[in-house]
């Protein structure tokens, strides 16, 4: 291919490289493909040759806005040519969201691409030896990059695209920059029109927010002290006022943001929090927006199902009803069917740790019907509870008792010694005792077959059914008691077994 600069240079001599791709490369940072905006009658044209020119694939992606996209055979370059939005440069820029958005650099002055290709991605791109002298700046964008400020281009910027109040903190976070205090004021008025973006481009800004490591915290308490949060997600609302009695003042909401500071902390310290298993878990943390998902909703229904029962407040079934609550409100966002059965799953059985943990002895059939039962979201319940339990102590007092997670489980009445800061010791070293059954005892979690639904079949004249199924069960539970080893224990073990007292799926 020939120098990019220069074919694009030849082709679009009147365009303008605008947006992300002027902001990051300023920043000295990658973009995902190249924006170049250009009068609307030369879009089209532009685009068919530039398609033959790079050898790349041309397809018009917006008509009503005039967007054309080209993707390159070769090193899958990603360039959308788009119409002035306006009469012309100035007015199109003016339109853009952050003045820091909406900075334009001359085509014709060809600066440096450097192209990095990216396995099954798109390229990423950098312009280098960009002359300061030749950037367009209309708003004072270039003031507010160096400043690392998001300032917007005019009032009217989120009524013209309600989910620019989400950029706004997700740039923040990925950037590291500040929100000005004006904005972050529209938010505050603007708030109740973040309902009316499609939900899948809810999702796509709320994944990268999340995604962002140690940052989580920081603006989910931002967005919630503009409105923003609550108007995203409305029955986090309900939970302002519920159960100051336990969490203080800001009631379960107060709650719910510190298990997503706690959430974020433990997914980017694995080697603090689990030092023996880090290197296993990383495995387990490729879904991290998900997880701080799991963790902003998991409390979700405690309002609705708040009760005083003998003059204590609790929150019957708030775990079964909050999943499905937590279901709809993902189904809105267009998650995948795969993402929301993990969160479902995470949120249904967020007390089943709790659970396991009131008792002094934890058996070994209890510990292979956990993971038996969770299947993929066992590991990322486990984190679910560490995260919500360390939530009820400070920093402080995390860092106390975090070396002493490692150590044999207290008793409950040690635990009880201890006050709070006991009873959340206690649940730390539970999922440490469970993260060392997963990986280091992996027959009591997951037994090897001794024998077949044939096997079964043929010794007990049983015809294929979900007895049968019943049956394997029952000697995966013998396994992992230790009562069956081999397959003559096994083929022994089920002549002594009420075939028809065993409970089926």
């Amino acid at each position: 291919m020939e120098k990019l600069s220069q074919i694009l240079a030849e082709v679009i001599p009147d365009g303008h490289y605008v947006g992300g791709i002027v902001r990051s490369s300023l920043l000295k940072k990658q973009s995902g493909d190249i924006d170049i905006t250009l009068p609307a009658e030369r879009v089209q044209p532009a685009a068919q040759t530039l398609a033959k020119r790079l050898k790349a694939a041309a397809f018009e992606m917006d008509p009503e806005l005039g967007v054309w996209r080209l993707v390159t055979h070769q090193d899958k370059i990603q360039i959308d040519l788009t119409a002035y939005q306006g009469k012309d440069l100035t007015a199109d820029l003016k339109r853009r969201d952050f003045t820091f958005n909406s900075l334009a650099y001359p085509v014709a002055a060809k600066p440096e691409i450097v192209i990095t290709p990216r396995e099954n991605d798109t390229a990423h791109i950098l312009l280098k030896r960009l002359r300061r002298d030749k950037i367009v700046d209309k708003t004072g964008g270039l003031v507010d990059l160096k400043k690392k400020l998001i300032r917007l281009n005019g009032k009217e910027r989120f009524v013209e695209d309600p989910l620019r109040m989400l950029r706004a903190f997700r740039c923040a976070a990925e950037l590291k920059f500040t929100i000005a205090p004006s904005v972050l004021d529209q938010i505050k008025k603007d708030k109740a029109l973040i309902s009316q973006p499609a939900g899948e481009r809810i999702k796509e800004e709320l994944d990268r927010l999340l995604a962002v490591p140690n940052k989580t915290y920081t603006y989910l308490v931002q967005m919630d002290q503009c409105g923003l949060l609550t108007a995203l997600f409305p029955r986090l609302e309900d939970q302002r006022g519920c159960a100051e009695v336990y969490y203080g003042k800001g009631g379960v909401i107060k709650h719910t943001l510190l298990v997503c500071k706690r959430m974020d902390y433990l997914l980017e310290h694995l080697d603090k929090v689990f030092p023996a298993y880090a290197a296993q878990l990383s495995a387990f943390c490729t879904r991290k927006s998900l997880y701080k998902l799991a963790a902003l909703l998991h409390d979700i229904a405690k309002p609705v199902t708040a009760k005083i029962k003998k003059g204590r407040l609790r929150f019957f079934y708030h775990e079964q009803v909050g999943a499905n609550m937590a279901q709809k409100t993902l189904e809105h966002f267009h998650y995948s069917k795969a993402d929301i059965r993990l969160v479902y799953a995470m949120i249904f059985e967020h007390l089943r740790p709790s659970n396991l943990a009131s008792n002094d002895v934890i058996t070994q059939r209890g510990i292979y019907h956990f993971f038996r039962d969770l299947g993929e979201a066992a590991i990322p319940l486990l984190f679910l509870c560490w995260s919500d339990y360390t939530s009820y102590v400070s920093d402080a007092q995390l860092r106390r008792i975090l070396p002493k997670s490692d150590a044999r489980m207290m008793t409950l009445v040690q635990a009880e010694r201890m006050g709070n800061l006991g009873k959340t010791l206690r649940h730390l070293q539970l999922v440490m005792f469970m993260l060392r059954q997963f990986f280091d005892k992996p027959a009591s979690v997951k037994p090897v077959k001794v024998i077949t639904g044939l096997d079964v079949m043929q010794s007990l004249k049983l015809k294929p059914g979900p007895q049968v199924g019943a049956v394997l069960e029952a000697v995966a539970e013998a396994q992992v008691e230790g009562t069956v080893q081999t397959r003559q224990d096994a083929l022994k073990f089920i002549q002594t077994l009420d075939v028809s007292a065993l409970p089926v799926k």
